[in-house]
């Protein structure tokens, strides 16, 4: 039920409990109870020194400069998005190293995308591209993913800026799910807590010029087998249900 059908149930509630109250109820302001003191938040260890670096963030992105990738008429939709991974992959290793066999073996497989082999074309690594304003400038970026031999998904997003293509975002991951809605970018992601699953929203920032998880959570996943009953004493997690712990 949504909120406006939930406000109109209470005021036919009211209507009715006004009228079967009749001449009988005097009217007059009645007591609620007592109020619950409100109490403002605590902080913990204030005494805490500035630390003198920050830790090492999953989700700091900053945007790249892909070379030898032409944009005609500053179209995205006219791109070859084969073209812009491998052009992109050659400078970019991203979350990977160069040195990773799993970033060498997908550099490779790059080049089953361009065979005419339809049977070896199906190894390429490449998806379907998606395009969807994310900056909010008018234009479509392009969205793209690749598959990796470590079961992962390397999802990148393009922009263009001044007929130069812009990487914005790259991440990789175990990736259970992707969801446009809007101007975000939705990533459902495996947990190591059993039953579980991150739930990372990717958003625009002006100011740094990339998409940055502007959220980031830990959920029940909606596949997750019911405990049976009766529920067993919850046992100490392996894994902290705050957000990033994995990162």
């Amino acid at each position: 039920m949504n909120r406006s059908r939930l406000a109109l149930a209470a005021a036919f509630t009211v209507t009715a409990a006004l009228l079967a109250g009749g001449c009988g109820d005097p009217g007059g302001l009645r007591s609620a109870g007592a109020t619950p003191t409100a109490e403002g938040p605590t902080h913990l260890w204030p005494d805490l020194p500035p630390p003198s670096a920050p830790a090492e963030d999953y989700g700091a992105i900053e945007s790249v400069k892909v070379k030898g990738v032409k944009v005609p008429g500053g179209d995205l939709h006219k791109v070859n998005p084969v073209d812009v991974v491998r052009a992109d992959f050659d400078e970019n290793p991203g979350t990977y190293e160069p040195s990773d066999s799993a970033y060498k073996e997908t550099v490779e497989r790059l080049k089953d995308c361009a065979a005419e082999d339809s049977g070896t074309k199906e190894k390429c690594p490449v998806l379907k591209a998606y395009y969807r304003d994310l900056t909010g400038d008018g234009k479509d970026d392009l969205i793209v993913g690749v598959s990796t031999p470590d079961d992962n998904l390397d999802i990148r997003v393009y922009a263009e800026e001044g007929r130069q293509l812009t990487q914005i975002m790259e991440m990789s991951d175990a990736v259970l799910g992707v969801e446009l809605a809007g101007r975000d970018l939705i990533i459902r992601a495996v947990s190591s807590l059993p039953g579980y699953e991150y739930h990372t929203v990717w958003s625009w920032d002006s100011h740094q010029k990339a998409m940055l998880p502007t959220s980031d959570e830990i959920v029940r996943s909606k596949n997750a087998p019911r405990p049976k009953s009766p529920r067993p004493s919850p046992a100490r997690p392996s894994e902290s249900a705050s957000s990033g712990d994995e990162r």
